[in-house]
């Protein structure tokens, strides 16, 4: 696959490990979750690596000293509806005041196109740092739908987190946004006459939360 420099794709031996177990589908419902949220953890914190600090005068049991912080109500949190909201709770714990939006999206089984059906984002959203997350990265139609949602209502700092992507789906959402960055734990094979990830983990909000 061409690379692109908005593309971020982790090598860590941790994630791959959490993926193996991830993919396994005897991994039930509750672990499965688990996992979910400690990968985007750790996806979190190497996403911001460029993260806007600003200094602060703090008071040592010693003295006054000069650190940095990240501005109080700076990050929102993004999930696309369903799948989304298990990758909520890994952010939160990096940032556990940041406010969330919902954004919902529905693939059409004849199209495969993804349809809005909902969206609902915090106050002040335009001045934030977005994190839009998808446990999938598919044929990157929901998050190039989503991406122009968020730009419709003002957001200029958007990053982009998926667990697994597919080629197809990064080279989509890469190419049509060149300017925000995309990071993924893995990236798979491809995608089936189904449009789902292959090796992939299936349904991924299935498996969050037990439906069929």
């Amino acid at each position: 696959m061409k690379k692109y420099s908005n593309v971020f794709v982790f090598d860590h031996p941790l994630i791959k490990h959490k993926i193996a177990i991830l993919r396994d589908k005897n991994t039930g419902m509750k672990e499965f979750r688990e996992l979910v949220e400690e990968i985007t953890t750790m996806m979190t914190y190497e996403s911001m690596r460029d993260v806007e600090l600003v200094p602060v005068e703090v008071q040592t049991p010693l003295e006054t000293t000069t650190q940095y912080k990240v501005p109080e109500e700076s990050i929102a949190i993004v999930p696309i509806l369903r799948a989304g909201l298990g990758m909520v709770n890994g952010v939160h714990k990096v940032f556990p005041t940041a406010r969330v939006g919902h954004i919902g999206m529905y693939r059409d089984e004849e199209t495969m196109q993804p349809q809005e059906y909902y969206c609902k984002l915090p106050d002040g959203i335009e001045n934030k740092t977005v994190f839009l997350v998808d446990p999938m990265l598919a044929t990157g139609g929901s998050i190039c739908d989503a991406l122009a949602a968020l730009k419709k209502r003002g957001c200029r700092k958007i990053k982009v987190m998926s667990i697994i992507a597919a080629p197809e789906g990064v080279k989509t959402v890469a190419e049509a946004y060149p300017e925000i960055p995309v990071y993924i734990s893995t990236l798979d094979r491809g995608l089936n006459e189904h449009c789902y990830i292959l090796p992939g983990l299936g349904d991924a909000g299935d498996r969050l939360f037990g439906t069929k």
